[in-house]
């Protein structure tokens, strides 16, 4: 039996953890997505602030591509002691690459298999699935020997209970109509609502609550022109005029996270703007401003796109790299990408 996200969240540094834990998708509420992944990220992120000392990181936290990592090498150091610290925390992204692999003997998830029938005491290990089958034997060690933690998306309650508590989080509050408007506008992905909140919260800093006027004037921001100028220098390969929007962007005080976030819904809409994706867009202008990425990329390169976005995203959270720097570096790669 799957524990709902948000009730893990709250459990965190209140009892004792899961030493293997997966985050995948769950049932989801009725016209909603059964992954989420920002929530996925939300818990994992508290997990590692909670069980893993920032200064210690470099050796007691571990980041592994399950595209790019054999299964054995996890289950190898999953089973070495941590030097210097405690205990480890291990981290897979990409699960599906396991979780998609036969559960026989020869198989290559075999010593991850063995590693998480008897987990150590000295790891943490967490593996981030978007799909998962229930039947295989890697869904089955993690449900019987750890945690299976949902993440489906939110219904339109807690969505707005959601929005309520990162708003607060700001020292604001915010209006049911406004929220109404903002998840009008942005829908139930959390990457696109954060990304608009983040806009409207920057356009009322000052004021004492978040109003449903501020929701329209704010997430006009999305469709600046400096925007849809990064997204067309992405489009024609053209990487200096894509740093000079980026800079553009930071010179207007947009905060690397919002950013961020920004080229990630992008690259989202792109994804369901391409004609070989079943997914709708819902808004025609962002799908016409945003064809010359679907154009540019195919469907696979666009996952890529996503994924590196996402590496990024979790670099700049975590990492203490130089903002700027990551932001250019990612921004480099998707421009110099060709047809």
């Amino acid at each position: 039996m799957g524990i709902p996200v948000q009730d893990f969240i709250r459990t965190i540094g209140k009892t004792p953890p899961p030493r293997i834990i997966l985050f995948t998708a769950g049932k989801p509420p009725w016209g909603k997505e059964a992954f989420e992944p920002y929530l996925a990220d939300e818990a994992v992120e508290k997990m590692i602030e909670h069980y893993v000392e920032k200064s210690l990181r470099d050796l007691a936290l571990t980041i592994a591509y399950a595209d790019e990592t054999a299964p054995g090498q996890v289950a190898e150091q999953a089973q070495t002691l941590p030097f210097l610290v405690e205990q480890q925390v291990i981290l897979v992204r990409n699960g599906n690459v396991y979780m998609n692999m036969p559960g026989e003997k020869k198989s290559p998830v075999t010593p991850l298999l063995d590693c998480l029938e008897a987990p150590p005491e000295s790891t943490i290990l967490m593996m981030v699935a978007s799909t998962a089958d229930k039947r295989k034997r890697l869904y089955k060690a993690f449900e019987n020997n750890g945690a299976v933690v949902e993440c489906p998306q939110l219904d339109d309650t807690r969505l707005a209970l959601w929005i309520r508590e990162r708003v607060s989080e700001r020292n604001l509050s915010i209006t049911q109509d406004a929220i109404t408007a903002l998840i009008d506008r942005a829908g139930s992905r959390l990457s696109d609502v954060m990304n608009a909140l983040n806009l409207v919260c920057n356009f009322a800093s000052g004021k004492p609550s978040v109003s449903k006027q501020d929701v329209l004037d704010a997430c006009a921001d999305v469709a600046e022109a400096t925007v849809w100028a990064l997204t067309d220098a992405i489009a024609s390969s053209n990487p200096t005029a894509a740093l000079e929007a980026l800079h553009e962007l930071l010179a207007m005080n947009k905060h690397p996270n919002e950013i961020m976030g920004t080229i990630n819904w992008l690259l989202e809409s792109a994804y369901r703007a391409h004609p070989q994706t079943q997914a709708a867009i819902g808004k025609r202008f962002v799908a016409e401003k945003v064809a010359p990425l679907a154009r540019k990329f195919n469907v696979k390169r666009l996952v890529d796109a996503l994924a590196l976005c996402t590496r990024t995203h979790f670099a700049l959270r975590t990492t203490g790299t130089n903002e700027q720097l990551l932001l250019e570096l990612l921004i480099i790669k998707l421009a110099v990408a060709r047809k």
